[in-house]
Order: C-alpha cells, then sequence, then structure tokens
C-alpha cells in the first residue's frame, strides 16, 4: 500500500502538492548554496544588503530553473564591490574548489583500486577463501553512504561533489559483486543491493537533469531516510560488541521512528521545522556513518594495539588528501553538512590514524610532521583564499557564516 492509497483510507486530506513536498526535504537554505551554474545570470531585482550583513551588497538572482530548490550566491557586482579584484577573486577561487572536489576522485580511487585489483587475482587464483577476509556488510554500509551523498549533492547540483559519490557507489559496487562471486556475500543480499544501485543511480541522474518526476525523488528521498537511520544505530551499537550485547534492536527501533517520521512529514503532520529536519536527515545520516569509521577504527586500535602495524600510512594519507581537497568547496558554498563530514575524515580517519602509528612508532618523525605541516599550511591556505574571495574581514567571519548562516 502507497502512502497515497494509506492516506485515502485513513480519511485524511489530500496530499500536499509536489512543491510543498519538495520544499519539505530540500535542505536548509541557510547553508546549502552553490555558484558556478549563475556567475553569468543577469538579476533582475537586486538585492542590497546591509554592511552587517554576511554577503554585503550581493546581486541575488536564483537561477529560474531551480528557484524552489535552494539559494544560490552571487558574487559582488563591479559597480557594488569596492574593488574590482573581489569579483575576479571570487570567480577564481569558485573556480578553482570546484576544480579542486572533481581532483578528489584521484586519492579516492586510488583507495580502492589495490582492493579490487587483490580481489581479482584471488578469485583467478581460485582463492576464494580470501576474499571472505572483506567484511561485505561494512562494504554495504559504505556503498549506502554513497548513494545518500549522491542524491543530496544531485539535488544541489554540485556536478563535482556528484562523480566523487558516483565514484564511490561504482567502486565498492565492484569489490561486492567480487564477493558475491567468492560466495562470500550471499546471493539474495547481493541482488537486493543491486537494484537499489542499478534504481538509484538511475533515479539520481534523471533529478540532476531535471528529467524525473518530483513524486519518485520524494518517494527516494523517503527510501533513503529510513535506510539511513535504520542503519546508522546499528552500526554504531555493533562498533562495541562484545562490551555490549550482539542485537539488531537498535536497527529495528531507529526503522520504525524513521517510518513514523517520514509518513507524518508526508501527511503534513509536522510543523515547517520539523518536516525541514526529517527531510534532511538522509543526507546527515549518510555524514555521520562516514564519520563513525574512524571512530570504529581509532576504537579497534585501543583494544589491539598490535593491529596498528598492519595499517597503510599510504591510505590513511590518500583519505586525509580526498577528503581536504573537498573542504575548500564545501566551505566557499557555505555547506555545514559537507564541511562536518570532509573536515572529520581530514582530521580524524586520515591524519588522527596517522598520529595512532607514530605513537605507536609505526611510522617515522619525519613523515608524521611532514604531513602534519603540510596539513596545516593547506587550511591556513583555504581560510585565507576563502577569506578575499567573500571579501570578510577575517576568516572567523566565514567561519560563523558557515555554522550560524548570515547574519
Amino acid at each position: 500500500m502507497t502512502l497515497l492509497h494509506f492516506q485515502v483510507a485513513c480519511g485524511a486530506s489530500a496530499p500536499p502538492s509536489p512543491a510543498k513536498l519538495r520544499h519539505l526535504h530540500s535542505p536548509p537554505p541557510t547553508h546549502y548554496c552553490s555558484s558556478r551554474s549563475l556567475l553569468s545570470s543577469t538579476p533582475s531585482k537586486p538585492l542590497l544588503l546591509s554592511s552587517s550583513s554576511s554577503f554585503s551588497k550581493l546581486s541575488l538572482s536564483p537561477s529560474p530553473i531551480l528557484r524552489r530548490r535552494h539559494p544560490r550566491i552571487q558574487p559582488p557586482s563591479v559597480s557594488e564591490s569596492t574593488s574590482p579584484v573581489s569579483t575576479a577573486e571570487f570567480k577564481e577561487w569558485d573556480s578553482l574548489t570546484a576544480k579542486l572536489a572533481g581532483a578528489a576522485n584521484v586519492p579516492f580511487l586510488l583507495l580502492q583500486l589495490p582492493q579490487i585489483v587483490l580481489n581479482a587475482r584471488n578469485l583467478l587464483a581460485g582463492n576464494k577463501a580470501a576474499l571472505f577476509a572483506v567484511p561485505w556488510l561494512g562494504m554495504l554500509t559504505g556503498l549506502l553512504g554513497n548513494l545518500s551523498l549522491l542524491s543530496y549533492f544531485a539535488t544541489k547540483k554540485e556536478t563535482e561533489a556528484v562523480l566523487v559519490q558516483t565514484l564511490g557507489v561504482l567502486s565498492t559496487y565492484a569489490v561486492l559483486v567480487q564477493l558475491a562471486m567468492a560466495e562470500s556475500m550471499p546471493l539474495p543480499q547481493f541482488a537486493a543491493t543491486s537494484a537499489v544501485v542499478g534504481i538509484g543511480l538511475v533515479l539520481n541522474f534523471l533529478n540532476y537533469f531535471g528529467w524525473l518526476n518530483e513524486r519518485l525523488w520524494l518517494l527516494w528521498e523517503d527510501f533513503t531516510t529510513i535506510g539511513g537511520l535504520s542503519v546508522l544505530p546499528q552500526v554504531m551499537w555493533s562498533t562495541f560488541v562484545p562490551f555490549i550485547p550482539n542485537s539488531i534492536l537498535p536497527g529495528i527501533i531507529s526503522c520504525g521512528i524513521a517510518v513514523l517520521a517520514v509518513v507524518a512529514a508526508r501527511l503534513g503532520k509536522l510543523s515547517e521545522e520539523g518536516a525541514r529536519f526529517v527531510g534532511s536527515l538522509s543526507g546527515w545520516t549518510a555524514t555521520l556513518l562516514f564519520m563513525w569509521m574512524p571512530v570504529a577504527q581509532m576504537w579497534t586500535n585501543y583494544l589491539n594495539p598490535s593491529n596498528i602495524r598492519g595499517l597503510s600510512s599510504l591510505t590513511m594519507l590518500l583519505a586525509m588528501l580526498g577528503n581536504g581537497l573537498m573542504l575548500p568547496r564545501a566551505l566557499f558554498i557555505r555547506d555545514l553538512m559537507w564541511f562536518t563530514g570532509s573536515a572529520w575524515a581530514t582530521m580524524l580517519q586520515g591524519w588522527g590514524n596517522l598520529a595512532c602509528m607514530y605513537c605507536f612508532q609505526s611510522i617515522s618523525k619525519e613523515f608524521f610532521f611532514a604531513t602534519t605541516l603540510g596539513l596545516l599550511l593547506w587550511i591556513g591556505l583555504m581560510l585565507w583564499r576563502d577569506t578575499i574571495a567573500h571579501g570578510k574581514s577575517s576568516a572567523l567571519v566565514s567561519l560563523k557564516e558557515l555554522f550560524f548562516g548570515a547574519s
């Protein structure tokens, strides 16, 4: 029974219009914006903000096609800026941050490629048992996270981030195919995963190009919201087994809560703020899934310090590089969710694990301190260039806008 049939059977009022439902699923407009597609658009009536506002004297005119989805930033016009250089700096940093986010595909691909090659060699050699060392449930969790974030960035039209998440989906799915061939992953679970991946990729790219019916997209967003909220508590609980009982109860409870929240939002039973909160859950749960991965790794390091020597410093470095390359873009468009996930992964999954390896003398002092210095210089450069591009007085103002929105 669909939600619409459920609504009619219960005698509820007519379902909200597609435009209203889309609004409820859209991310909060305070932080999420992009500008590359709008630098050439001509505003009809520029909105001039006071000097105390976050974007002083900016001209805001979103594209007519995407006007319903999210606001976007415009660079200051030459006539309104204190200097023509500000517009040039804005466009230059806008373009460069987009290219840096796209370049993150390289380290992320290098992260997964060695595993794919190793699995292929073991399959060709008939050594299927070796593939049982790869946890298919962990790979599936990462794939669902990539799909949720792909939906988030496809809605925002962030092309480079869409490519990064698509690569993540495809590379992880390739590993799952190998695990299914080795009979490490059960066939029913693999078939269901294949269907979700195929449908998810098609729907996301149809939505990216504006060719998808809104109701179909809303159903997909509901699915990712329920899936994310079901998986996240279960993964967090499983991390601390056997110190706590092994149970699927957290996943069942959170799944029930997610279904009730989504149904209430679709039937208009929540306030506007509550509905907006439910609509943003899929992106945040995907981000929290990725944020939990380094926590689980560091917990394992704490329980079994001897396993640290089995970690690859190159893998941790690539994780730090990939996420670090996306930080400038997330800060530039004031996307708090993207920035939080990338910063967490850069500091914990990358640098944090390198710090653990250094403490246990698994890597050299020179390697660790060179990596630390490079990371600090990169963060400083990012804050400096963003401050100039947006015409702010200090980096603290940029960070304040990121976390609290434009005042």
